[in-house]
């Protein structure tokens, strides 16, 4: 699909919904990092000045005029629940968006470096946890997979904590990365193939390695 012609229509579907109210449109996920395949989910972003209980039923009508409307996702919210969000996934949030319309330049005050390590940290712990739980419990390579995946937005935090920069793709961030890093995102990135048990040890031993780094 053509994401910049499908986002200039959604753009305006939005501001012809809203109007003035419109503080930002973005886009996020795949698409933003041009990383998308046929069948991925399109990660719309929309900010109103505040989000009133009629404009539930407003936007889903308006997604419903869409095409591709199955595969729309994303994140709403008031300017006012943004702001107050959680600095450590404010972080990601803001590197994360692509505007189409208005921007995020206010969100930048609201994080700083401490609240990127933490990102950092929590996303560890989460991975660590799933990991662990899938290796004893479930066994599931699909799940295992997934965790793979997720490894990419920690990897990425650690890098910005670590240099300053923040890489939105990974294939951009790939060659930039050394030793586990580098295995894990490539996993990532290209399917963790082989043995559920190695493949397992390999993304606890990364995640603890993390936790134990980004200590508080």
């Amino acid at each position: 699909m053509d994401i910049q012609r499908w986002m200039d229509g959604f753009t305006a579907a939005v501001r012809d919904a809203f109007g003035a109210r419109v503080r930002c449109i973005g886009l996020q996920g795949s698409h933003a990092r041009g990383e998308a395949r046929a069948d991925s989910d399109i990660d719309a972003v929309v900010i109103l000045d505040e989000w009133r209980a009629a404009d539930w039923d407003r936007y889903r009508v308006l997604l419903d005029g869409l095409p591709e409307r199955s595969r729309v996702c994303g994140f709403v919210s008031g300017w006012a629940e943004l702001l107050a969000w959680e600095p450590s996934e404010l972080f990601g949030f803001y590197y994360d968006t692509k505007p189409w319309y208005g921007d995020l330049e206010a969100l930048k005050t609201r994080f700083g470096p401490a609240d990127a390590r933490r990102a950092v940290r929590t996303g560890a712990c989460g991975i660590y946890h799933a990991c662990a739980h899938n290796r004893l419990h479930e066994r599931d390579a699909v799940l295992l997979q997934g965790l793979y995946k997720a490894a990419f937005f920690t990897l990425r935090a650690d890098w910005f904590c670590r240099t300053g920069e923040f890489i939105r793709a990974g294939r951009a961030l790939l060659p930039r990365l050394e030793g586990e890093g580098a295995a894990i995102l490539a996993a990532g990135l290209d399917g963790a193939a082989g043995d559920l048990d190695t493949q397992s040890q390999r993304l606890l031993a990364w995640a603890g390695g993390l936790i134990r780094t980004y200590t508080e």
